[in-house]
């Protein structure tokens, strides 16, 4: 019946749909208890009326809420696609930016001590995290290697250690490496320590991504190989990886990415990296949110790097796949 409805009454039926979408997403809002006390910013002459009824005030809040988003909804749909994704990108930033704003932030202290972030904590940060991603990408590949070994011996070295280093806590690793080691005779400093504990607990994860990625190729494409006459290290580095990092590359950008965010991990050893310098400058003068939040656009931008590099690592592996 509902079906036959629409099928003979198609603009009817899309209107009550779209009154219908706006209800629940009023609903939505009003339970998220959105405050009134934009309108009454807005139109001081409605503070009073919103005071007195505060369910009404909030239901009036959710309403025009809802009514902005569905128009702006329309207007983005106007845009060809590029436009709406940088519409939607410059919307999201600005309420962003006024979320920040609302906690009456010191942009002074701010601009006081991003200098020191970036010329001390972001050159920690990268230095930590390109060592820490160069020996997780060679751990991987050997570990992908030994996995797909039929020695047992191998096989069950890489299962163990990808088992071991993909269960334990990264922050714990740092802690047994860093307080561990001198127990038996070696002191480590803290950088290294954070190095080795990233690059061991990533190249545990990417160990898997790897051997997916190899186990990807058709076995044809060995048999191939062989018949032309290459050996096994030339099949692998010539015939096989070429055609696996299409596969590996979109996972493995990913974990580089993680990587670069648990890096702030290794400030429990006193390593001076971004988060390290944000909670510590912060102490100051008593403006940790103010730190904080400009450490979280620092890891932002410099994640936002490593997309780009992703997806310019993607397109040279995946220009012979064009479909």
């Amino acid at each position: 019946m509902i079906g036959r409805l629409i099928l003979t009454y198609p603009d009817v039926a899309r209107r009550s749909g779209m009154f219908l979408m706006l209800a629940l997403v009023t609903l939505a809002i009003y339970g998220l208890g959105i405050s009134p006390a934009w309108i009454g910013h807005l139109l001081p002459t409605s503070a009073g009326w919103l005071e007195a009824n505060p369910a009404l005030g909030r239901l009036v809040s959710a309403s025009m809420v809802a009514l902005i988003a569905v128009a702006n909804w329309k207007a983005l749909r106007q845009l060809p696609r590029s436009g709406q994704v940088i519409g939607v990108w410059v919307e999201l930033f600005v309420l962003l930016m006024l979320f920040f704003y609302s906690f009456d932030l010191s942009f002074a202290f701010i601009a006081k001590k991003i200098g020191y972030l970036v010329s001390q904590g972001v050159v920690t940060t990268l230095y930590i995290s390109v060592i820490s991603i160069a020996i997780a990408t060679l751990i991987a590949l050997v570990g992908a290697i030994a996995k797909l070994s039929k020695n047992g011996v191998i096989y069950g070295l890489a299962t163990f250690y990808t088992s071991l280093f993909r269960g334990l806590p990264l922050l714990m690793q740092i802690y047994i490496i860093y307080l561990g080691l001198p127990q038996v005779g070696y002191v480590i400093g803290a950088v290294p320590a954070g190095i080795l504990a990233l690059s061991l607990c990533y190249g545990a994860y990417m160990t898997e991504i790897f051997r997916a990625g190899i186990e990807s190729i058709p076995r044809g494409q060995t048999e191939g190989a062989t018949a032309l006459g290459l050996s096994p290290s030339q099949t692998m580095a010539l015939v096989i990886m070429p055609q696996a990092m299409r596969v590996i590359v979109p996972p493995t950008g990913n974990q580089f990415i993680a990587m670069l965010k648990d890096s702030s991990l290794v400030s429990v050893v006193g390593v001076w990296e971004i988060m390290y310098l944000a909670r510590t400058q912060g102490q100051t003068e008593f403006r940790h949110i103010e730190m904080l939040i400009t450490a979280s656009m620092i890891y932002w931008i410099l994640s936002i790097g490593l997309e780009f590099l992703q997806s310019r690592v993607e397109a040279r592996f995946g220009r012979f796949d064009v479909r």
